[in-house]
C-alpha cells in the first residue's frame, strides 16, 4: 500500500461503527416503514399510493386503471422498493374484511376472508375510493410540507391533509426495530364525535372521551367481550381485548340443534378456522359436532356446525371459544409517530394531535386562500382605476408605441404595480361594456368581504374549529355507517376450565392404596338387596375400595385426610376411568404426604360464610368450623384441625349450624345430640369430645340427622337395617350413647351408619373389599329395631375372606333391570337380636 492510499484510510472502533449503523437503521425503519404518522394514519407507502393515485388523477370518479400502472408509478417515482410490497400493501387498502373503511377501491379479484391471494397486478384494476378523496383534498392549496423523494427528482407529501381521523377509524399494524404498532379500527362517526368533543372541551376526560368512542369497530363485526380492556388500552396506549365470534343457534322440529356462525373475529383467516374445527372434531377434542359445512356467500358468511342431540351446546361452543380463532385476544398498542418520534399515545392524545394537526390545515388553506383573494382584489382594483380613467387610459395607449412604454406609463401615471397595468393591457374590449363594469365592482366588493373573513378566520381560532366542525360533520354525514362490532357489558364470563366441562352428575372412588377416578353415575343399574352385584373396579389383593360419593364435575372436592389436613380438587379434574380400570393414583392430584390417608371427601358447590364443617376423630372429638375458612387452600393443603397423638380424622359433614348429630361406634353404641353443643373454633383447634368411647372402641360414623329421618347401618359381613330416628333420644355430648346394633360374630362390627328419608327415592351401595359393588333401593332393606342385627344385604364369598369396605347413597337411577349375568335373590333373613 502506498504512502497516498495509506493516508486515505481511516481507523473506526467497529463497536461503535455497529452502534451508528444499527440505530441508523432502526431509525429509518421507524420513521420511513413502519409506523403510521398520527396526523394521518398512513406509513409512507400508504401515502405514496394514494399520492400516486391522485397525481395520475385515478380519482374515485374516473375510470379504473390497471394496478400494474399505478405500482409502476409508486416505486418508479416514490417507493423504491419491490412491486409485490407495494401491491399486496394497495391490495389489503381495497379489502373490505381488512379495513373499516377502503381507502382503495378494487376491480377484480383482491383475495378473501378465507386467505385466498388476490390476482396478479395486470389483472387488477383499482381507482380511489370516495372517502380517500378526503385525505388529500385540499392537498393542493399549501395545506402540508412537501419533501424531497428517493433521488430529489420529484416530490412527495410529508403527510395528508387527512380530513376525517384515519388513525382511529381504519387503524394500523406494523412491527418496526423494537417496537410494534397495533391500532384496531373504530367507527367513523364515533370517532368523528369525539375529536368534536374534545374541540369544545379540552380538558375532557378519556372517561367522558369513551361516552361517544366505546371502543374499537371492526369491519367483520363479532362481539368485544366487556370494557376493562379498552379502558385500559384507551388510558395508557396498552391493553387487550377479547373478541368473540356471533353465533345464532337453530333448533329444528326433530330437537337437534344447528350452530351458525355469521362473525368472526378480525384478521381471522375463515378457511383455517373451519380446518381447525374439523381438526378437533376429527381427533375427538371436541365432541359433539356431526357435521360442518361453509355456506357463506356473497350475501355474507354462515359456517354451519350440526350438534348431536345429547350434547350441551353451551359447553360445546365453550370448547371452541378455547381451542379455536373464533375466541382471540387483540393487543392494542397505540403507537404512532408524532413529530418524526415514535410515541405511545392515549385516546385524548391521538385525538388531540388530530385536531392540532386539521388547526394547521386549515390555518394554511385560509392562508392559501388568503393570499390567492388579495391578489385578486389586487387587479381587481387596478381595473377599477382603468375604467374610473377609461377615455386617458385609451389615449395613453394608442400613444405609446411598445406595450413595455404602455405598462411604464399607466403604472407612473395611475401609480399601478407592473400586475395591475398588465391587467389593463390584456383587459377585453367588451369589459368596457356598463354591464361588464358592473361585474368587475361586484366581484370587487365580495373579495373584500371574502378577505375580511379569511382574516378573521386566522385571528379567531373558535372560527378555525367551527370550520373544522363542520367539515367533519358533513364527511359523518356522507360516510357514516352503524355500529358493526357489539360491546357485551354482561353476559358473559372468562372461560375458567369448568366453563368447557358439562356439569353432570359423578361418582368418585378412591382405593385405600390411594387410586382415584371418576364415573358417570349411569353406570351402574339398580339392583335388588341381597344380589351379587357387579363388578365395579379392578383393584390389587391388597387393595379395595375405600371412599366413594355422589357429587358434580362443577363442585369443588375437599379431601381430609388422616393427619387432620384438607386438600382440593374441582369434580372435572378427577380422571374419568372405565368401570373396571383403578383409577390415578392420588399423590398424581393431590400433593398428599408420605403416610397420609384421605378419610373423608366433602363435595362443596360454593364456600359460604353461615355453614359449617363438622368434625369427629376416631377417638371421638368433635369440631365445628366455618366452611368459609377452606375457600383457599393451597396446593401443599392446609391444617383443618388440631389432632391429638395417635389419632386421626373419621367424618367430616357439612351444616347450616342447627343441625342434630350422631355419632356411631364399631361395637354398636350410637349419640345423639345438637351441633349447638359443640362451638365453633377456629381451623387448627383440637375440639371437643363428641362421645365417650369404652376400650378397644372406636368411631366408625358420624351423620346429620333430620327430623322423621331414619338411620341405616351396615356391618362388616354384609347385614343392615333401618331404624327410626326416635328411638334415639337427644344426649348431650360427651355420653357413651346407646346401643344401634347387636353385635355378633354372624354380622360383624359395624362399618357405616348413614341417614335416609323415608319414602325418597335413594339406592344403597354397597362395595366390597374386593371391589364387588351392589346396589339397591334403600326402602326393600327393612325396618326394625336399634338393637336387632339387621338383614343381609350382600352375599360374601367367604373362602375369600370378604368383607363390606364402603358404602354410599346415591340418587335413584331410571334404569330398574337386574344384572343379567347375575339374577338378584331376595334374602328374606332376619335376626332378632337380644336386648
Amino acid at each position: 500500500m502506498s504512502e497516498q492510499e495509506r493516508s486515505n484510510v481511516k481507523e473506526i472502533n467497529i463497536s461503535t461503527e455497529m452502534r451508528t449503523s444499527f440505530l441508523d437503521y432502526a431509525m429509518s425503519v421507524i420513521v420511513s416503514r413502519a409506523l403510521p404518522d398520527v396526523r394521518d394514519g398512513l406509513k409512507p407507502v400508504h401515502r405514496r399510493i394514494l399520492y400516486a393515485m391522485n397525481d395520475l388523477g385515478i380519482t374515485a370518479d374516473k375510470p379504473y386503471k390497471k394496478s400494474a400502472r399505478i405500482v409502476g408509478d409508486v416505486i418508479g417515482k416514490y417507493h423504491p422498493h419491490g412491486d409485490s410490497a407495494v401491491y399486496e400493501t394497495m391490495v389489503r387498502m381495497a379489502q373490505p374484511f381488512n379495513y373499516r373503511h377502503m381507502l382503495v377501491d378494487g376491480h377484480g379479484n383482491f383475495g378473501s376472508v378465507d386467505g385466498d391471494q388476490a390476482a396478479a397486478m395486470r389483472y387488477t384494476e383499482a381507482r380511489m375510493s370516495k372517502i380517500s378523496m378526503e385525505l388529500v383534498r385540499d392537498l393542493n392549496k399549501d395545506t402540508i410540507d412537501y419533501q424531497d423523494n428517493y433521488d430529489g427528482s420529484e416530490k412527495e407529501p410529508a403527510v395528508m391533509p387527512a380530513r376525517f381521523p384515519n388513525l382511529l377509524v381504519n387503524g394500523s399494524s406494523g412491527i418496526a426495530v423494537g417496537m410494534a404498532t397495533n391500532i384496531p379500527p373504530h367507527q367513523l362517526g364515533e370517532v368523528i364525535d369525539g375529536v368534536l368533543a374534545l374541540s369544545k372541551n379540552p380538558d375532557i376526560t378519556i372517561q367522558e372521551l369513551m361516552e361517544y368512542i366505546p371502543g374499537p369497530d371492526f369491519p367483520t363485526a363479532g362481539y368485544i367481550l366487556g370494557r376493562s380492556g379498552i379502558r385500559k388500552a384507551y388510558e395508557t396506549g396498552r391493553g387487550s381485548i377479547v373478541q368473540r365470534a356471533k353465533v345464532d343457534i337453530e333448533v329444528k322440529p326433530n330437537g337437534k340443534q344447528t350452530i351458525l356462525v355469521t362473525e368472526i373475529p378480525y384478521q381471522v383467516n375463515k378457511a383455517r378456522l373451519i380446518e381447525k374445527i374439523a381438526d378437533l372434531a376429527r381427533e375427538k377434542r371436541i365432541e359433539g359436532i356431526t357435521d360442518l359445512r361453509d355456506e357463506s356467500d356473497r350475501n355474507g358468511m354462515r359456517i354451519v356446525m350440526e350438534v348431536r342431540k345429547d350434547v350441551n351446546t353451551s359447553v360445546l361452543l365453550n370448547n371452541l371459544y378455547k381451542h379455536t380463532s373464533m375466541q382471540t385476544t387483540f393487543g392494542i398498542n397505540l403507537l404512532a409517530l408524532v413529530d418524526g418520534q415514535p410515541k405511545v399515545l392515549n385516546l385524548k392524545q391521538c385525538l388531540y394531535y388530530y385536531l392540532e394537526h386539521q388547526k394547521v390545515v386549515i390555518r394554511r388553506r385560509t392562508e392559501f386562500e388568503l393570499r390567492k383573494a388579495e391578489a385578486r382584489a389586487h387587479i381587481l382594483a387596478g381595473l377599477r382605476i382603468a375604467l374610473d380613467h377609461l377615455d386617458e387610459v385609451i389615449a395613453l395607449i394608442r400613444s405609446s408605441k411598445t406595450t413595455d412604454i404602455a405598462r411604464e406609463g399607466l403604472m407612473e401615471k395611475f401609480s399601478l404595480s407592473e400586475k395591475q397595468a398588465q391587467a389593463i393591457l390584456d383587459m377585453r374590449l367588451q369589459r368596457l361594456t356598463g354591464l361588464e363594469r358592473e361585474k368587475i365592482e361586484e366581484e370587487y366588493q365580495a373579495i373584500m368581504a371574502l378577505i375580511a373573513e379569511l382574516k378573521a378566520i386566522l385571528a379567531d381560532e373558535e372560527k378555525l374549529l367551527d370550520i373544522i366542525r363542520e367539515e367533519l360533520l358533513e364527511i359523518k354525514e356522507r360516510f357514516n355507517d352503524t355500529r358493526r362490532t357489539e360491546i357485551l357489558l354482561s353476559g358473559f364470563e372468562s372461560l375458567e376450565d369448568e366453563d368447557l366441562i358439562p356439569e353432570e352428575t359423578i361418582i368418585v372412588t378412591l382405593t385405600h392404596n390411594g387410586y382415584i377416578k371418576r364415573l358417570p353415575a349411569s353406570t351402574y343399574r339398580s339392583q335388588r338387596r341381597g344380589g351379587r352385584g357387579i363388578q365395579g373396579m379392578g383393584t390389587n389383593e391388597d387393595d379395595f375400595v375405600e371412599h366413594l360419593l355422589t357429587t358434580s364435575t362443577h363442585d369443588t372436592l375437599l379431601f381430609f385426610t388422616n393427619k387432620g389436613k384438607v386438600y382440593r380438587a374441582k369434580g372435572y379434574e378427577i380422571p374419568e376411568y372405565g368401570r373396571t380400570a383403578k383409577g390415578l393414583p392420588l399423590i398424581n392430584l393431590i400433593e398428599v404426604e408420605k403416610g397420609e390417608t384421605v378419610n373423608a371427601i366433602i363435595p362443596v358447590k360454593e364456600f359460604v360464610d353461615d355453614w359449617f364443617l363438622f368434625f369427629t376423630t376416631k377417638y371421638g372429638i368433635s369440631k365445628r368450623t366455618p366452611l368459609s375458612s377452606f375457600a383457599h387452600i393451597r396446593n401443599n393443603g392446609l391444617i383443618a384441625l388440631g389432632l391429638r397423638e395417635d389419632d386421626e380424622l373419621i367424618s367430616v359433614r357439612m351444616t347450616d349450624g342447627n343441625k342434630q348429630i350422631i355419632i356411631g361406634t364399631k361395637t354398636g353404641m350410637m349419640i345423639r345430640f345438637p351441633e349447638s353443643d359443640v362451638r365453633t373454633m377456629g381451623r387448627t383447634a383440637a375440639g371437643v369430645k363428641g362421645i365417650s368411647l369404652r376400650a378397644e372402641d372406636e368411631v366408625v360414623g358420624m351423620e346429620i340427622l333430620e327430623e322423621k329421618e331414619e338411620i341405616l347401618i351396615v356391618t362388616k359381613n354384609g347385614y343392615g337395617k333401618r331404624t327410626a330416628e326416635e328411638e334415639y333420644r337427644i344426649q348431650s355430648r360427651g355420653g357413651i350413647g346407646i346401643k344401634t346394633c347387636n353385635v355378633t360374630e354372624k354380622n360383624g362390627e359395624l362399618v357405616s351408619i348413614k341417614t335416609v328419608a323415608p319414602g325418597a327415592e335413594e339406592d344403597l351401595m354397597l362395595i366390597t373389599a374386593a371391589g364387588v359393588l351392589i346396589r339397591m333401593a334403600v326402602e326393600d332393606i327393612s325396618k326394625t329395631g336399634r338393637s336387632t342385627q339387621g338383614v343381609k344385604l350382600i352375599r360374601l364369598e367367604e373362602a375369600e375372606n370378604e368383607y363390606v369396605s364402603t358404602v354410599a347413597i346415591v340418587e335413584r337411577e331410571d334404569d330398574k333391570e337386574e344384572d343379567e349375568e347375575n339374577p338378584s335373590e331376595i334374602v328374606t333373613e332376619e335376626i332378632d337380636g337380644e336386648e
